[in-house]
């Protein structure tokens, strides 16, 4: 692949998350899974809205260092996940330092973060790692091809 970009993923898009599809699916782009992260920063990661979706939330400093899953991706692929992550109107994409887990090496990569997000949103149960599987009690992820408006998430 030429032209790649490296791309950090928390939530869904994981390994045995409900959108990794996006990323398996050879129709979408080309990607290659580097290893497992954390970011360099601590920020919060929670679960909100009626569809139980991860967000991390555009605040460093609050939260954790988040762990994640390093891809690189070619041009098609990125473009493909700027669809699903509504970016930039809903997610912002920028690049961000993490650590690779296996080797320590610090890694630039683009992180989807959620920038317009309300206050309350910050007392919510803060994530280190998410797994919709692993969730609490009614924070399981459920599928919609509906893009709220950011003002809707609390």
């Amino acid at each position: 692949m030429s032209n790649l970009y490296r791309v950090f993923v928390y939530g869904t898009l994981k390994r045995g998350e409900p959108n990794h599809h996006w990323l398996s699916t050879v129709t979408n782009g080309q990607q290659t899974f580097k290893g497992t992260a954390t970011t360099k920063n601590a920020y919060p990661l929670v679960i909100a809205s009626r569809y139980n979706i991860p967000y991390l939330l555009d605040k460093a400093g609050t939260g954790h260092r988040v762990s994640g899953e390093v891809y690189d991706v070619d041009k098609q692929m990125l473009e493909n996940l700027d669809v699903l992550e509504d970016h930039p109107k809903y997610y912002t994409r920028r690049e961000e330092e993490v650590e690779m887990l296996e080797t320590g090496e610090r890694l630039s990569v683009w992180i989807y973060f959620f920038p317009r997000y309300k206050p309350n949103l910050l007392d919510y149960e803060m994530l280190q790692d998410y797994s919709s599987a692993r969730a609490p009690p009614g924070k399981q992820y459920v599928y919609s091809d509906d893009i709220s408006d950011p003002e809707d998430v609390d």
